[in-house]
């Protein structure tokens, strides 16, 4: 199966910058497919982890952290039903965090963010190395976001539900 290479924190605000799609073809010997902007690819060609992790590294112009997954951990999470309880209302996005690693202890879920009250965040499942969820569309839900890493304690990051099921997508080809 094809791996997924997600970069942490790039192309958002003006910092960090690259192109995506010249990276991809940069990296055009293992079959990378670029999706969006937001430093997502799918990598067709079998290759080991530690050399897929250095191709990556070399050719950015800065030090990101690099998460890389297995398609079909993807597949799976797309395509099971995470959300079933989950009403979608106006102004909730869906979305999927990619953990870095293994945490030593994943908390309970699901979890809301705040605590009490009105969730802004909220994490409703974990399948392996993804944990899904929703947000309210409130500025004050990029704090609540920001604060992943603690509340699952290891870096994680983070891409919209539509980008999920665009790697699947590809995946499938």
């Amino acid at each position: 199966m094809a791996l997924v290479v997600l970069l942490r924190g790039v192309n958002v605000g003006g910092h960090r910058t690259f192109r995506p799609a010249a990276l991809a073809k940069d990296l055009s010997h293992l079959g990378v497919v670029n999706i969006g902007a937001a430093g997502t690819f799918v990598v067709r060609q079998p290759v080991a982890r530690t050399q897929l992790r250095a191709e990556f590294a070399r050719r950015l112009p800065f030090d990101t952290e690099i998460m890389i997954c297995d398609g079909g951990d993807i597949v799976r999470v797309v395509s099971a039903d995470h959300f079933a309880r989950e009403p979608i209302g106006h102004g909730v996005v869906r979305f999927a965090s990619v953990l870095s690693r293994r945490p030593r202890a994943m908390p309970r879920l699901p979890i809301d963010l705040p605590a009490g009250g009105d969730w802004l965040v909220r994490l409703v499942a974990r399948d392996g190395g993804v944990v899904v969820g929703q947000y309210r569309r409130d500025m004050k839900a990029i704090g609540c976001l920001g604060t992943l890493d603690r509340v699952l304690g290891v870096p994680v990051t983070t891409r919209n539900w539509n980008t999920m099921m665009q790697i699947a997508k590809v995946l499938a080809r």
